[in-house]
């Protein structure tokens, strides 16, 4: 009886498959916010608006909107309430409703006394509510982000076959040990340079091994990247220092200090996000250089290590360019705005250059750039002392 047979790449997306679904189970310890503990969260569609309570002084809204909305889904599926959308004056954070939309809601409710509230049935009996506020929280986008990852998710497999499978399966084990590992143990305390490393390191280790399996490519294109890596990780604590950067550069970095949150480190957090960042063009960068000289190794077996190296140094000089303008125009691009108000206020080039959070873009760019530079050589030096067969 034949019994199938596993290649090294078969072992590994089971395996990945495997702590896949064992992150998805993880909790990370802050599930359940004080603010929503007793609430429910639903999706409800704004029937009515009544906009006299706003104060309206042009690009800035504040006060009050109040909307009547029918729950679409949960216990409360088919009731109707007045919702509350307040406006605190800030354009990335408001919304003005019409009618039609439909939002993100959180309902604090309560059993209501004898002729009061409205009747709905709650834990498989009839009942009376009282809705003790109705707070719309955003639009509703759950429906549409699903759709839309599943499309990519499609599209990738359809082209790449195999492949994109496993690309997958990176992406998703990516987001699931940020969200799952990485984030908590910030919120923890622990090192956030040290953390932020272990699991740069881990996602290295996972991510090429599903694009090799276990093989002599993997050893060659994880020892080039992971050498990237530390420099970047070395170079983000030198410069940071350096140019005395502090990490409330980072957006939204402030509301978690003042959550309860100001034993953080946020400096150190800065700077495990510089190596996080530029970890994925430092992985790029060794496939590329990895596969091409395992390529040129199998149209010729007898090419002699030295030359193996030669058409490795060549393959990294070509793309390292491109790698490093990819760093460049990723963070030039989240920056975009505030080099608008600059030119806007005509302030110097001078001012520009010395703004920290310019600076910190600088870091982030360089640092990354420094990572690539470092990890290009070394990947074709050990791709082709690894790949080759002999000596010439």
């Amino acid at each position: 009886m034949n019994r199938p047979k596993f290649n090294n790449t078969s072992v590994t997306v089971i395996a990945s498959i495997v702590f896949a679904a064992f992150l998805f189970l993880l909790p990370t310890g802050f599930e359940g916010a004080l603010q929503f503990r007793d609430a429910v969260k639903c999706k409800a569609l704004v029937e009515e608006v009544d906009n006299s309570r706003i104060i309206d002084t042009g690009l800035i809204r504040t006060g009050q909107q109040v909307c009547s909305v029918r729950f679409l889904n949960g216990k409360f599926k088919g009731m109707t309430a007045q919702g509350w959308n307040m406006l605190t004056g800030s354009l990335s954070q408001d919304k003005l409703f019409v009618p039609g939309d439909k939002a993100q809601v959180v309902v604090h409710w309560q059993e209501a006394e004898l002729g009061e509230g409205s009747e709905a049935e709650i834990g498989g009996s009839e009942g009376k509510i009282e809705f003790l506020s109705v707070n719309l929280i955003d639009y509703y986008r759950l429906k549409g982000e699903p759709v839309l990852a599943l499309a990519f998710a499609v599209f990738l497999i359809a082209f790449a076959g195999a492949t994109g499978v496993r690309s997958v399966l990176s992406f998703v084990i990516t987001v699931l040990t940020l969200w799952k590992i990485l984030v908590p143990m910030y919120l923890k305390g622990y090192d956030p340079l040290l953390c932020g490393c272990a699991v740069t390191v881990l996602l290295t280790v996972i991510i090429l091994s599903l694009v090799y399996g276990f093989d002599r490519r993997l050893l060659s294109s994880v020892s080039g990247a992971l050498l990237g890596i530390g420099l970047a990780a070395v170079l983000s604590v030198i410069c940071t220092r350096t140019f005395k950067i502090h990490g409330a550069v980072m957006a939204y970095s402030e509301s978690v200090l003042y959550s309860g949150y100001e034993y953080l480190n946020l400096t150190r957090i800065f700077m495990s996000s510089i190596l996080v960042g530029a970890s994925g063009s430092i992985m790029d960068l060794s496939v590329d250089i990895t596969s091409a000289v395992n390529e040129v190794v199998k149209k010729c077996p007898s090419i002699s290590r030295l030359e193996a190296v030669k058409s490795g140094l060549a393959v990294a000089r070509a793309a390292m360019g491109t790698m490093t303008t990819t760093l460049l125009l990723a963070y030039s691009g989240s920056c975009i705005s505030l080099l608008m108000a600059f030119m806007a206020q005509g302030t110097p080039l001078y001012n520009i250059l010395n703004n920290n959070q310019v600076a910190s873009e600088i870091i982030n760019t360089i640092a990354g750039s420094f990572g690539l530079a470092s990890a290009a050589p070394f990947t074709a030096l050990m791709s082709g002392v690894i790949l080759a067969g002999r000596k010439k």
